[in-house]
Parts: structure tokens; sequence; C-alpha cells
């Protein structure tokens, strides 16, 4: 352990929020040069910690130390100045800019009278650029980038801003693995330039190839750090939740399982092409694959929300052709969006109203006025079901945790007793425990004969609850697998290939 001044301390520090403590006495350094993960659930205080460090937030106690100096107040203009970088998921680049514009949209921040030195510009880029080892053209504009080049520019914007301390959320979030690898590599050489590098993940396997330590967050509070050689995954997930959590592998034979949605040859051009699979009765089909895949695109078309171009499906025997969504919710498909804060539910409402928003038309009386009773024993009933923990379904749906305004929406969907359940994402800004009961309610449809299409960008998710996983690729089904046939190590090599 060395005893040299780390590049950030925080002692004590505390964030509350009216009544709401985000963060509660909290001791961590980062040292220079030092590459270090940043864990646990949502609403733990990562990004409330992240945004006090960056001069967003002002602490309600404590301080934060810059070279062993208190730098209390922090603004984030000070922050910046001090060294402190924050690239968050969505980059929050210029996509209508070119690459070096980017890079070096800091040197012109400082007058509004400044002249703009395109020479300078790219000058800075490429010098930048050659520090990363790494060729991209400086004037290329943002938005014709793939991702990870666009990763590679918000790094190299806070390098030309003189960075002395990286936070990166989620940055492997939708990189293949080769791409994760680049990263990894430039990360190191970040390491080699005294540079330190915050990761916040949950991609713990692939953080601890080149993270030194842990630090792990639970309810606010510091659960402590630790040395990355002496935890494993499951040790973190116990030190994030407090339970022991083996999710394990849930693969049934479904072979002898009547098929009951059969997709042949489908195809909607630009988005998909010849797709085909067979959902049996009763099984869970995992879908799986980068992002751009095409795998929320098939969901939708499926639901009715987009037309098919080509192909052809089946429900239960018989052709099925779908014109809408509500073509589809009559055929008895419910789709669960990934996007359940604007698709999935109206916050402002009730959780009595969210509950029976798909089946109003039969909560209607002979007057055709909605049956307030009804609709109350309705969402009093599948509130109770899916143990969703809420004073009353009067509540607004906004003042529920993630995972129990996730439970709304598959409230509302089962409300129409579907016998196809797709399900998009169904455990995103969801936490352990929470994503735990989630698929105890996949596996308890399963076993009442719910087709379930669970798409899912977590692989350890779709070992736990799918039967069979396909796998999508560039708008095709390149692969199929079983888990427990094959393990979760290699199929992350095919998705990341």
């Amino acid at each position: 352990m060395t005893m040299e001044v780390p590049f950030l301390r925080l002692v004590g520090l505390s964030k509350h929020f009216g009544g709401v403590r985000a963060l509660e006495g909290i001791d961590w350094d980062v040292r220079a040069g030092e590459v270090h993960c940043l864990v646990g659930e949502n609403g733990c205080g990562k990004s409330t910690l992240i945004k006090t460090v960056a001069g967003v937030h002002p602490p309600t106690e404590g301080t934060i130390e810059i070279g062993g100096e208190s730098v209390v107040p922090l603004s984030p203009a000070r922050a910046k100045a001090l060294g402190i970088q924050v690239i968050f998921q969505d980059l929050s680049l210029f996509p209508n800019l070119s690459v070096a514009e980017n890079i070096a949209v800091e040197c012109h921040l400082e007058s509004a009278l400044k002249p703009v030195r395109r020479a300078r510009m790219r000058r800075i880029a490429q010098d930048v650029l050659r520090r990363l080892d790494f060729d991209l053209d400086p004037s290329a504009l943002v938005s014709d980038l793939p991702v990870a080049e666009r990763q590679i520019v918000a790094i190299a914007r806070g390098l030309a801003a003189e960075a002395r301390l990286i936070f990166m959320d989620e940055p492997t979030a939708s990189l293949t693995r080769a791409e994760v690898n680049r990263l990894l590599a430039i990360v190191a050489r970040l390491k080699a330039d005294g540079i330190a590098v915050v990761f916040v993940s949950h991609r713990l396997e692939e953080v601890v190839e080149i993270a030194e330590r842990v630090t792990v967050l639970r309810d606010g509070r510091k659960v402590g750090t630790w040395p990355v050689g002496e935890v494993d995954q499951r040790r973190i997930a116990h030190l994030m939740t407090g339970l022991d959590i083996d999710h394990g592998v849930a693969a049934r034979d479904m072979g002898a399982a009547e098929p009951l949605l059969v997709v042949d040859r489908l195809s909607r051009r630009g988005e998909f092409a010849d797709v085909s699979f067979t959902l049996r009765r009763g099984e869970v089909l995992g879908l799986v694959g980068l992002l751009g895949a095409g795998r929320t695109e098939l969901a939708l078309t499926l639901f009715g929300m987009n037309r098919a171009e080509g192909g052809t499906i089946r429900l239960a025997g018989e052709p099925l052709v779908l014109r809408s969504n509500r073509d589809a919710m009559h055929a008895g498909i419910a789709y669960v969006s990934e996007d359940r804060l604007s698709l999935g539910v109206i916050l402002p409402q009730s959780i009595e109203d969210n509950i029976g928003l798909a089946v109003m038309k039969g909560l209607a009386g002979r007057s055709g006025f909605i049956a307030r009773r009804r609709r109350s024993e309705l969402a009093r009933d599948w509130v109770r079901r899916l143990a969703i923990k809420v004073p009353g379904i009067d509540r607004a749906v906004q003042t529920l945790s993630g995972g129990n305004q996730q439970r709304v929406v598959l409230a509302k969907w089962l409300a129409t007793r579907p016998s196809v359940l797709i399900l998009d994402s169904p455990t995103v800004g969801v936490d352990i425990k929470n994503k735990q009961g989630i698929y105890e309610i996949v596996a308890e449809l399963a076993r009442e004969g719910v087709g379930v299409i669970v798409i899912s960008d977590e692989v350890g998710e779709a070992f736990a609850t799918c039967d069979r996983v396909l796998h999508m690729r560039a708008g095709r089904i390149v692969g199929e697998c079983v888990p427990g046939r094959i393990t979760e190590r290699e199929l992350e090599e095919r998705i990341y290939a």
C-alpha cells in the first residue's frame, strides 16, 4: 500500500435532498494512475457521488480533497479546471459537429468573442488521438461514427481538457468484445500516463480485467473497498444487496410442447430479414445480441406496431396478420417495452388507472362507463399477485421504485390474459433483488402456459430465465443455444465476437 496522498479523497461526504439521504458519511479515495470500479444497485448513490465530485451538487456535509487540499465549494467549471471529467453513458457529444470540434470544444468556451481557429482545433485533436494511439479522421462528423469511436472522442475530449481523473459511466454497454478490448487498452494507456479512471459498470467480468480496486455502495453508504483480486462477482452481488443470489440455469426441454407462435422468414427492410423461429406453449425464449441487432424492431413487428414486409406469422396454428397493436392485443400478444417510463406507464396517474389501461373495454358496464369497483378489484388482485409494494392503489406510479414500476407495467399487460408475452429488457433500471422477483414472475407465467420472449442485453439474465436462447446479429438470427449445454462465457464470446 502506498502512503502517498491520493489524487481524490472524500471525507465524511453526505448529500441530502430534503429529507432524502442520497449519500451518508462516504470516505473514499482514488489514486493517481489507478483504475477503480464503483458498483452498486440502482439508487445506491453512484450518480449522486459522481455529480458531487463533478461540482454539480454541493455536499451537505464533509469535504472533497484534490491532492490533499480541500476544494469545497466546488463548481462544475472548477472541477474541470482541477482535472475531473465525466463521460456519461450518452457521451454528451455534439453529433452535428466534427471529431476535432468535439475534442477541442473546451478551448472555445472561455470567451464567446474568441474566433474559431479550425487549424488549431484539428491540431489539438490529432495530438490527443496520437496520444491514444488511435487513427480517426478529425474532420469526420460524430453522427457518422459507430458507438465505439464516439467513446474514443469523448475520452479524447477529456484529455484535451487536461483530465487527471475520468469517470466512465457504463462505458462497455453497447460495445462488441473486440471494441471492449480496444477500450480497455486505451484505459491502460491512460493509467500509464498517470490518469485515474473510475468505471461505473455492471459488466464486472470486464472491469476486473483492468481495475485495481472495487468500491461497493449500498443505500447511500460505502460498504467497503477491496483489491479486485479479493472479490468475485458473486461476492460483489452479495455486498451490493446483502443477499446470496445464485441464478443458476433455468432451461427445460420444451421440445414436446405445443407450438404456439411460429414465425417464418419475417422481414422488414432495414431492420431484420428472414427471421424464423418457433415459440412453444409455456416456453421462455431468449433473444440476445448487441444493440442495433434488430431485436426491438422484431418485437415491435410481432406486436403490430410496425408492419412486416415479408414472411408469415402463425399463432396457435392460425395465420396472423397484424395491422396494428390492437390486432396483436386481440390475438393475445402483449408487449412490455424497454422504455417503461414513456411507453409502459402514465407516471402521474395512479396504479389503479395504469393497470386498467389495456382492458378498459372489459371493465365497462352496460352503460359503457368504466365500473370503478371492477377496476379497483382488478388492480388489487394484480398488486397482490405480483407482490407490488405500495401503500395503496391510488398512489401515482411515479412515486414507486423502478422495480415496482416494472411490476405495474407487467400487471397492466397480464390483465389482458395474453398467450404470448414479449418482455423487452424487463430488468433495465431494476436492482438485483427486484430482478430476482421478475425472474420468478416469468417462471410462474411459463408454468401457466404463457409463451414468453425475453429480450436481454445480459447473458446471465438469459441463462437465469430462458429455456432456449436465439442470437441475433445485423437483423438476422445467427445462432441458437440451450443454457447449460453452453456456458455463459461461450455465449458472450459469440455475441461480442
